[in-house]
């Protein structure tokens, strides 16, 4: 690199890092920070569980809820529950498997008493409601009773909401919302799910 296309990308870079600075300096307000993370790529909860991890490395506490995939193998649970996070699983998995609209309702309202909970709970840091957007949709949760849970947790508290099709009340209740986009999945290629990368 030339001397002079050093020095325009040092000024460049510089005028990156002022305008950094800038937002850092003017982001003082301390909260809990409500997360949604939607769309219909692959990723939604592991990124969720990629920041459990996270708030646990730094010593704090988090607490998962799983609302579909508990009948499934998980890896990111087989973690967890050893560096002492709690778990509650809706162990019924979901209607495509067990056709029966009032046993996955019935398991979706218990798994959302222990929630419910934890997100009154003080001592938790970071909540994960994984898959949360479906009990949503399919009228297992009520939307107004998790949206009031949300508003009413603790003010330092953090939430996580995964899934697909995320209630436009969620989205604008939220302080992040990350959309996941699929570009390209290797199931489409009847590649199957694999131990260690998918679960």
């Amino acid at each position: 690199m030339s001397e002079h296309n050093q020095d325009k990308h040092k000024a460049r870079q510089q005028k990156v890092k002022e305008q950094v600075d800038a937002k850092i300096e003017q982001a003082q307000e301390e909260k809990g920070i409500l997360q949604v993370i939607t769309g219909n790529g692959k990723g939604k909860s592991t990124s969720g569980f990629g920041t459990v991890a996270r708030c646990v490395g730094h010593g704090m506490n988090a607490a998962v809820v799983q609302f579909i995939k508990g009948m499934w193998e998980c890896g990111e649970r087989n973690l967890l529950e050893r560096a002492g996070v709690p778990f509650a699983v809706m162990k019924t998995g979901f209607t495509w498997e067990t056709q029966n609209r009032e046993t996955d309702t019935q398991a979706a309202q218990d798994t959302w008493q222990q929630a419910k909970l934890w997100l009154q709970d003080e001592s938790i840091d970071l909540v994960l409601l994984d898959e949360l957007t479906y009990m949503v949709s399919y009228d297992y949760l009520d939307l107004d009773e998790v949206i009031e849970a949300l508003e009413n947790r603790p003010a330092m508290q953090s939430v996580i909401i995964t899934g697909r099709g995320a209630h436009r009340r969620l989205t604008e209740l939220a302080d992040t919302v990350s959309e996941v986009r699929n570009v390209k999945h290797a199931f489409e290629a009847g590649i199957k799910a694999q131990k260690g990368f998918d679960f």
